[in-house]
């Protein structure tokens, strides 16, 4: 696992419940505003989806972008997340 994609994984620990940014967001705060693109192959490739939430990335726009378990489920996950935000924040 290169530096880059630990960096990226970390960010996405970081994001909290209910809350999404986009892979252009995670680039820039990994250092490398313009590798928008190997944000999502890094994503793509996450061996631990569960655990590393990377349904909480999205596209330009909030176009919900690619999933490993499918875009409906992504969008499943996100509103879920929003509902428990909702219920004890």
């Amino acid at each position: 696992m290169t530096s880059f994609a630990k960096r990226v994984y970390r960010i996405l620990l970081n994001i909290p419940l209910g809350q999404v940014h986009s892979y252009k967001w995670v680039a820039k705060k990994a250092g490398r505003p313009k590798a928008w693109r190997a944000v999502g192959q890094i994503l793509k490739h996450n061996p631990w989806p569960l655990i590393i939430p990377c349904h909480r990335v999205v596209g330009f726009g909030g176009e919900p972008g690619g999933y490993i378990f499918g875009k409906r489920m992504k969008k499943r996950l996100l509103n879920l997340e929003r509902q428990i935000k909702e219920l004890v924040l």
